[in-house]
């Protein structure tokens, strides 16, 4: 419970949030751009935009990884300290059911959670709250996703001189990293993987024409 998760250093939720995060700001910019009036300056600002918009979202970004990293270790470690200043074990035992994943409460019995709070108590004092190696990488993971996410859909305005077949081309690779994502999260969760594709496509366009109606 109170140790720190040693696989992957972000897990499938995370990357495929980043990349839609990403994805959908860049959107707000190409999604700008009118077929009817394309010339070689407007598109030219619109990419330097997006290029720079998800390079500042994606230092926020890994900062705000970082810092929500400082929070959740220093919530489990005042959670330790409250279960081993419980008086009454039974207060002990309530709040480690309080932290044990949704729908797994009757899993455990109360010989249970005795015995995790006894096990609890016995362990040596936890380190000050700080940020490791493996934090760093994270917040550097999370950065790339954000940055890196916007090339697939700026990537056609570089190599095609004709900006209208450009933009549709850009629009049907963004169409297809949001079905891709939606898809992967459906697998992740075993929820109806090609339904999830497609609401994730409904939901990114909806989001990207809110954003753009809004002066995003």
């Amino acid at each position: 419970m109170f140790k720190d998760h040693e696989a992957k250093v972000l897990d499938p939720i995370e990357r495929i949030s980043e990349i839609l995060f990403g994805l959908i700001m860049v959107l707000t910019f190409t999604g700008t751009l009118s077929v009817t009036s394309l010339d070689r300056e407007e598109v030219r600002t619109v990419l330097i935009g997006a290029i720079g918009c998800n390079l500042a979202w994606g230092i926020v970004d890994a900062l705000m990884y970082l810092l929500a990293t400082l929070i959740e270790r220093g919530r489990k470690i005042r959670l330790l300290w409250s279960v081993r200043k419980s008086v009454d074990p039974e207060a002990g035992r309530k709040l480690i059911a309080a932290e044990l994943p949704e729908g797994t409460e009757e899993v455990f019995s109360s010989q249970d959670l005795e015995l995790m709070r006894v096990r609890l108590n016995q362990l040596p004092e936890p380190p000050a709250v700080s940020l490791n190696r493996r934090d760093f990488r994270g917040a550097f993971a999370v950065f790339l996703l954000v940055f890196l996410s916007t090339f697939p859909v700026v990537i056609p305005f570089i190599i095609f001189q004709q900006y209208h077949l450009a933009l549709r081309i850009s629009n049907g690779v963004a169409i297809a990293m949001l079905f891709i994502a939606g898809y992967s999260l459906g697998r992740y969760a075993n929820y109806h993987p090609l339904r999830l594709g497609l609401i994730m496509v409904f939901i990114g366009m909806i989001l990207v024409a809110l954003t753009i109606a809004l002066g995003g």
